[in-house]
């Protein structure tokens, strides 16, 4: 079948590649729109916060509330009086605006500034659950019509809303820096890992189109699940690296093959039915991993995962019909691969200095990673803290201001819902009882809800989600009144998002293993591989995550970075590192894997055949951690804290994964397995030799005739 994919790319290119310029410019024409369709999403609706915020969503008829500080003029001036009631006035006259509600015109003592110098203007808008766009284009206007209005004072819009708008911003920024940053860099890594201009393209190309494809399925998906804001970059972030991946091995399978001898046809038509079903199965392999989002019953990584693989899917394709078809185009102009054996290459005389110690090697590794692992042990959590935000952002700057001068503004309230009205005696006397709790710095009635609803919000004292805000949101559930309340707000939303994470992990994590044990065992034919692979990548993670700790909550470099650590890392980048760096890392086991197993059928001497597979394997899977490492890196220097802790934690992954782990640890723990590699029980064998995944070997090497590459005057041999 896959050969004769090759055959029918290689006789219908044009219509391949027209059919992928459509993909390409409908990608980016339509599928662009899915920046105005992300919603964060609370969590799943059968959680106690997300209970409470939907009852207190559907009683509210104002959106998330919106904040203008007023910073930099003595709040008792009467210029700054005037001039702030002027402002509030036209503030009131925009569309959508409800309420504006100034310090001048509020007994609440919370609107000032414990300085003096500041106040604030408390805002609300209409609700638009339809257009969420609409609502952060109030925004727009909002910090449109504060310039300049208060003579001597600064005046800077954030709250909810605010941040909700910032984040969008963030992330739409992030992308289009990140592959503003990566794509040139990966076509001059890609001319030197191929020496030419023609194959460098290729990769590049996939990658240009995987981005624009990934876009429809997302923008698919938001129609019926909340698509968060950072998704759109972890997913095109992903789909970038395994385009170039996969790009990269047709690429290299071809230059074999033409390095044999064979014509333009043949050599595609081996490719794709050799590489070709390698990468299909390192796709498998991803999107099994992929799939482990879908247990954690969140509604953004159900999204998140729908995207995910979608993407895939996509860069799966854009390998097996786009990269085959520009081969076609450009088959007598590619360079061919340069003979390597295990005699003479690099990396098969490293695995044969690392079998005359595997033990020591086995053990070394081993131990370099767990303690890479130990800084995760103290691992602190956040869950869109407006600190995560570019230092730049104005939403971020209004909240660094209630935190520092603004008492009983600091945090964003956890509040105690309840279907009872806000006038209810039970619900007064149950609000003062909370005013005497340890740790609360304000108790106040949401106002505004239609209906039997009432919210009563108890700001803690400290930042809205720290160790004190979780404390309370403990207390709150334990001391409940007598009739029925939800306690929710973002210290609830996390507390519960971490329980639902931990109460999930282990189904997550057994569908992953026992999905790509079957996987790796369908390829290889044996029990131990598997096993092995599962334990090298658990070791692998951890040391990703003590780094992300290290780093990121520990505040290590941070200024080359560019970022300001505050004690914790974002609650969703560990589970989606997790997948998405497992999926990655069992792509390189599986390509590796394949050339180790191809060498073994040939020889079937074990040592030997881990010398030449890693030989044949070792440049191309280093030069794709390059590129991969490019791409993650790139996104690495974005501005939003998340999608950088993305983007180095999944940097650290590939980087530990293709050199500890592929170099060292593979060759010296299957060096100690010897032979048994590749035992299983007979009636497992009986079911590999039937259904398993029976790679092609490469075509034995021939020096080409003088003239089968002609040479291109502008680029010189084969180029």
């Amino acid at each position: 079948m896959y050969a004769r994919l090759g055959r029918f790319c290689f006789e219908h290119r044009r219509m391949v590649l027209m059919a992928w310029l459509v993909v390409f410019v409908v990608g980016f024409a339509f599928g662009s729109g899915v920046f105005a369709r992300l919603k964060d999403s609370n969590g799943s609706a059968s959680i106690e916060s997300v209970k409470g915020f939907n009852i207190l969503d559907d009683a509210a008829s104002t959106g998330p509330g919106v904040l203008a500080v007023v910073d930099g003029a003595r709040v008792v001036d009467p210029r700054t009086r005037a001039a702030v009631g002027r402002l509030t006035a036209k503030l009131r006259a925009l569309p959508h605006v409800e309420t504006a509600v100034n310090a001048y015109g509020s007994p609440d003592p919370r609107l000032r500034a414990k300085d003096g110098r500041a106040s604030l203007i408390a805002l609300t808008v209409r609700k638009n659950d339809d257009d969420p766009m609409a609502m952060h284009h109030d925004v727009d206007r909002i910090r449109d019509a504060v310039k300049g209005q208060v003579p001597g004072a600064r005046v800077r819009v954030g709250g909810d809303l605010g941040v909700m708008r910032d984040e969008m911003m963030a992330t739409q920024r992030d992308l289009f820096m990140g592959e503003l940053i990566a794509l040139p860099i990966l076509l001059i890594a890609l001319f030197f890992v191929f020496r030419g201009v023609r194959a460098a393209l290729l990769p590049l190309a996939a990658a240009l189109v995987t981005t624009a494809g990934a876009l429809l399925p997302l923008l698919a998906v938001t129609h019926f699940a909340d698509v968060a804001s950072y998704a759109v970059d972890v997913v095109i972030l992903f789909g970038l690296a395994l385009a170039v991946y996969y790009s990269l091995l047709i690429v290299n399978r071809f230059r074999e093959e033409r390095a044999a001898g064979v014509d333009g046809l043949a050599a595609l038509e081996r490719t794709t039915a050799s590489a070709g079903r390698t990468i299909t199965f390192s796709a498998l392999t991803v999107a099994v991993a992929l799939a482990g989002l879908f247990a954690f019953g969140n509604p953004t990584f159900t999204s998140l995962a729908l995207g995910g693989i979608a993407t895939v899917l996509v860069a799966l394709l854009a390998g097996l019909t786009l990269v085959p078809a520009l081969l076609a185009r450009w088959a007598d102009k590619i360079s061919p691969a340069e003979r390597q054996t295990a005699d003479d290459g690099f990396f098969g005389r490293l695995a044969r200095r690392v079998q005359r110690h595997p033990a020591l090697v086995a053990g070394g590794v081993a131990a370099l990673l767990l303690a890479a692992a130990i800084p995760f042990l103290n691992v602190n959590y956040a869950n869109g803290d407006p600190r995560i935000l570019p230092r730049g952002a104005e939403s971020r700057q209004v909240a660094e201001t209630l935190l520092a001068r603004f008492p009983g503004k600091q945090a964003d309230p956890v509040q105690v819902v309840a279907r009872r009205r806000a006038d209810d005696p039970a619900v007064r006397a149950y609000a003062a009882k909370v005013r005497r709790l340890p740790g609360v710095a304000a108790v106040d009635m949401e106002p505004g809800l239609r209906g039997d609803v009432s919210a009563i919000d108890v700001i803690p004292a400290g930042s809205s989600q720290d160790n004190a805000a979780q404390a309370l949101v403990r207390r709150l559930r334990a001391e409940r009144p007598d009739y029925q309340t939800y306690v929710s707000g973002p210290a609830a939303f996390l507390a519960d998002f971490k329980t639902q994470i931990s109460s999930r992990l282990p189904y997550a994590v057994a569908w992953i293993a026992l999905a790509t044990f079957a996987l790796l065992f369908m390829m290889t034919g044996s029990v131990l591989i598997p096993v092995k692979a599962l334990v090298m990548n658990t070791l692998s993670l951890g040391a990703t995550f003590g780094a992300l700790v290290w780093v990121f909550q520990d505040g290590h470099l941070s200024g080359p970075l560019g970022f300001d650590a505050f004690g914790a890392i974002e609650a969703w980048v560990p589970v989606v590192v997790f997948v998405f760096a497992f999926g990655l890392s069992m792509d390189y086991e599986v390509f590796l894997l394949a050339r180790i197993k191809e060498c073994w059928d040939e020889c079937g001497d074990s040592d030997r055949a881990v010398a030449n597979g890693l030989q044949r394997s070792g440049r191309i899977i280093t030069s794709a951690a390059l590129l991969v490492l490019i791409v993650f890196l790139g996104f690495a220097a974005g501005t939003s804290l998340g999608i950088k802790e993305m983007g180095l934690a999944l940097a650290v992954a590939v980087a530990v994964d293709v050199t500890l782990v592929r170099c060292l640890l593979v060759p010296a723990t299957m060096t100690l397995l010897g032979d048994a590699n590749w035992w299983a029980p007979a009636p497992l064998r009986r079911l590999y030799e039937r259904y398993g995944l029976h790679e092609e070997p490469a075509t034995p090497f021939a020096p080409p005739a003088e003239d089968a590459f002609p040479v291109d005057a502008a680029f010189g041999p084969g180029r």
